[in-house]
Order: structure tokens, then C-alpha cells, then sequence
């Protein structure tokens, strides 16, 4: 017999010599199965994402891109980089794609380095707003380098005010616009946003980190036609392995391609670029599409269900696959819920609200999301109870013991890990 094929994870041999850290991924695993996730950033891998992340992809140092890299040996990842951008440029409808941003803040710093020089005026989302930080936050890069101007949303309606974008942009003449948010919980306008773009002779940014995979599976509409450059991550609502990507015109591709190699990053980690190809070729399935839309019934069913309990949705409710919750009227600070919450097996985040008058570390609101649930195969009618069982856990501290229990309930049903999905 020839030598058997060799894959490479074992769990076996890491728990025999690294029983300490076998452990941490038993109960890393054993946490997702114990209790609900509700962070908007997270959701759960296929098995097949977790395969190729695993691989011996791992090991191979590809500096460049296919068919330019600096190093030898270099065929077979060629071959799975270039899967994974057909990929992407077939799901999106893209001209250009990179896979090889590590995330989705580089993503970001290749983008903004690509279009813009330090000091350059770009105009985007304030943070407590619900942007990123990565959109001109005074901690991050992005507001050290560069000249931010911010927009938010309407006290009234908490919705973008499009009228006050296009007045911010006709008076500081940005060189770039940046749309997409951490925690916008409606659609946003990416025509009117290219308008004011075109207008003012910007170029159109639209980091969709979070909903890029409803965009992928048609649940909500696309910025691909409107945006010179898109940038997303793959581990949210795309269901893939940690990382970024880049999507571009024709016309920005080679800046954007230097932008990320050389400029910002080395050698692409070959192994993530391998899963990301698998989870572009997931998502292009017709029943990731009906997934897509199975999260956004699922979070307009739990915000319904906080609503109707007193926890008012922000913005009036949401189209995508999260919801900003005010619980200002329950008199519990967002970082009180989001600790009675844990105590009941229930895992979500304290967030700002706009014009929230707490500090972000306390904050007057929690951010729910779907994506997690919905993988798991729950639907409408658990995420009602789900809505009922958070409102009950923020409310009274005393009941985490009775709402674990039904969430132990709801979760002998709808496990993750256990069958592929």
C-alpha cells in the first residue's frame, strides 16, 4: 500500500499533547451549545469552512498574488486564490475581488490607501452613530490619518438624514464617502449616496462588513452597482472564516491589489483564503439565499417580540439581520443588561444609542442579531420566545435561573455542530 492521504487535524493528538489546550476548544464548544448568541458580529462556519481553515494551507508563504508571487511552490495556492476571486466576482457581480485582506479594518486601510494621501477629507458614519471604527474614530488610524467629517441620523426618525450628507459633502468637498454602519439596523440609500458622490466628485465607499452575505443571497439589495470599492468581512452574515475581502472596479483594481500587497500587508494567510473560497461557494447555493432571507424574517420577528415587551427598537425596527434596542425606559443601563443576559445564557453586547447620554462602556441600548440562530435552524416563532426570554433576563435579575432553562430547552432542539447544514 501506497502512503495514506494525510489530512492534518487530529483532534486526538492535540488533546494527548496539549491537553490544556484541547480543553479550551471543548469548552470554547461547549459555551456556543450552552446558551444563545446573539452578538450581530458572530455567526457559525459550515464544518467544510472549519476543513480548509485547518489545512496545510496553512504552512505555504505567497507573497503576491497568481502567477506573481515571490516565492516558489507556489501552484496549488494559486489555485485556490483564484477560486476563491471567481467566486466573489460571480456571488457579487464585482468586476475586481481581492481575498486577501486579513479583515475587515485592513480591508479598510487598503481602501482608504488606494484613494486617498494623509490628510485627505473623507466624510463618514460617526461611530456613536452606530459607524465603525474605522470610519474616522480619534483612536483609530483612520481619524489620525486622515480628516474625517461625520454624519449621523435624525433625532426624530433616527435615520440618515440624507439631506445633512449631501450638505456635509457639498461644504467640505471629501475626497472619499464612506457608507455602512456597525449598528444601522434599516437599508441604506447607496443610490442617493453615489448622488451626493458624483456630485461633489468623491469617490464611493461602502463597507457592508455586516449584511455583505444578505446582499449575497439577494435578502436585501446590493452596493456592488453603486460603490468605486466594497469592502466586507466573511464571518458575519456570510457564514465563512474570519477575514476581509476588497471588490472594485475594473478601473481600481490594480490600486487596490498594491494597496493590500505591498503596501499594508505580506504574505496572505493561504488557509483562510482557501475558506473563503469555500464560503463564497456556500453562499452561491440557492438555499443560502433562503437563509439570507429566513435571518431577516427572523430579526423583524425578535425585534417584534423586545417591542412588544417594552424594549424600544431603534430606528422603528430593522430590515437586516440586527437590531439596536433602547432600554432606556426600563431604567438598565446597556452594560447591565448585557451582564443579567449572561447570567442567563443568553450572549449579546451593550451598544450606543444615537445621542445616547451614557458612555460607550455603559451605553442605554444592547445589539441583538440572527445570524447565529438562524444557522442553527431556528426560525420566526423561537425568535419570538427568544425576544420574551431576553426582556424577561433584563428585566429581572432574579429570573436567570427559570430562563436558562428554557433557553437549554430551545437549545436541545437547535444545537450547532451536531449535523451539516
Amino acid at each position: 500500500m501506497g502512503p495514506q492521504p494525510y489530512y492534518g487535524p487530529d483532534f486526538g493528538l492535540l488533546q494527548r499533547q496539549d491537553p490544556e489546550l484541547a480543553q479550551v476548544l471543548l469548552d470554547e464548544l461547549e459555551r456556543v451549545r450552552g446558551g444563545l448568541q446573539l452578538i450581530a458580529s458572530e455567526n457559525f462556519t459550515s464544518p467544510a469552512v472549519l476543513a480548509a481553515l485547518g489545512s496545510t494551507l496553512t504552512n505555504k508563504y505567497a507573497e503576491g498574488y497568481p502567477g506573481r508571487r515571490y516565492y516558489g511552490g507556489c501552484e496549488v495556492v494559486d489555485r485556490a486564490e483564484r477560486l476563491a476571486v471567481d467566486r466573489a466576482r460571480e456571488l457579487f457581480g464585482a468586476e475586481h475581488a481581492n481575498v486577501q485582506p486579513h479583515s475587515g479594518a485592513t480591508a479598510n486601510l487598503a481602501a482608504y490607501a488606494a484613494l486617498l494621501q494623509p490628510g485627505d477629507t473623507m466624510l463618514a458614519m460617526a461611530l456613536q452613530h452606530g459607524g465603525h471604527l474605522t470610519h474616522g474614530s480619534k483612536v483609530n488610524f483612520s481619524g489620525r490619518w486622515f480628516d474625517v467629517v461625520s454624519y449621523g441620523v435624525r433625532r426624530d426618525s433616527e435615520l440618515i438624514d440624507y439631506d445633512e450628507v449631501r450638505e456635509l459633502a457639498l461644504r467640505h468637498q471629501p475626497k472619499l464617502i464612506v457608507c455602512g454602519a456597525t449598528a444601522y439596523p434599516r437599508l441604506l440609500d447607496f443610490a442617493a449616496f453615489r448622488g451626493i458622490a458624483d456630485e461633489v466628485g468623491a469617490w464611493l465607499l461602502a463597507d457592508v462588513a455586516h449584511p455583505i452575505g444578505l446582499m449575497a443571497g439577494g435578502a436585501i439589495p446590493s452596493a456592488v452597482p453603486y460603490a468605486d470599492v466594497v469592502t466586507f468581512t466573511t464571518h458575519k452574515t456570510l457564514r465563512g472564516p474570519r477575514g476581509g475581502g476588497i471588490l472594485c472596479t475594473a478601473e481600481l483594481a490594480a490600486r487596490i491589489d498594491r494597496a493590500v500587497f505591498p503596501f499594508i500587508q505580506g504574505g496572505p494567510l493561504m488557509h483562510a483564503v482557501a475558506a473563503k473560497a469555500v464560503a463564497f461557494g456556500e453562499a452561491m447555493r440557492p438555499d443560502f439565499g433562503e437563509h439570507t432571507r429566513q435571518v431577516t424574517a427572523n430579526a423583524r420577528a425578535l425585534c417584534d417580540a423586545l417591542a412588544a415587551e417594552g424594549m424600544r427598537p431603534v430606528a422603528g425596527g430593522t430590515d437586516t439581520h440586527l437590531a439596536l434596542i433602547d432600554l432606556r425606559d426600563l431604567g438598565v443601563s446597556g452594560a447591565e443588561a448585557e451582564r443579567r443576559c449572561a447570567a442567563a445564557g443568553i450572549t449579546l453586547n451593550r451598544n450606543a444609542i444615537p445621542y445616547d447620554p451614557e458612555p460607550p462602556a455603559v451605553a442605554s441600548g444592547i445589539r441583538v442579531g440572527t445570524a447565529c440562530a438562524t444557522t442553527q435552524g431556528m426560525g420566526p416563532e423561537e425568535l419570538k420566545e427568544v425576544g420574551m426570554l431576553v426582556a424577561q433576563a433584563v428585566r429581572d435579575p432574579g429570573a436567570a435561573p427559570a430562563v436558562r432553562e428554557r433557553v437549554a430547552a430551545l437549545l436541545a432542539i437547535h444545537q450547532p455542530y451536531l449535523s451539516e447544514y
